[in-house]
């Protein structure tokens, strides 16, 4: 059964699309860490061209309706393994000192 709920297309598949493009736009989100870490409080300013390719990045990804699909894949598989054996597997958190 491949019908999904209000829940899992408003915040379960776009949980996965924001981990998976933080991953694919991973140099990107560490230019812009790095500039923040570099520049302190004048980061606003100074940083505005890798908050803007990062931003562009990941609006990439998630306006992209193959990559949406991709994802939907990946989170229907995770829902079908769990349903058959009753055990969570656990989400890949990316991480970063955005």
């Amino acid at each position: 059964n491949s019908k999904l709920r209000h829940v899992e297309k408003d915040v379960l598949i776009p949980q996965i699309m924001r981990d998976r493009a933080k991953e694919r736009c991973s140099d990107k989100v560490q230019a812009f860490t790095k500039c923040c870490q570099e520049t302190g409080l004048l980061m606003v300013v100074k940083c505005r061209q890798e908050n803007s390719a990062l931003k562009d990045c990941l609006v990439g990804y998630y306006s992209d309706p193959l990559f949406y699909e991709e994802c939907k894949a990946e989170y229907l598989k995770q829902r079908e393994e769990y349903r058959a054996t009753g055990i969570k597997k656990k989400r890949q958190k990316f991480t970063s000192n955005m």
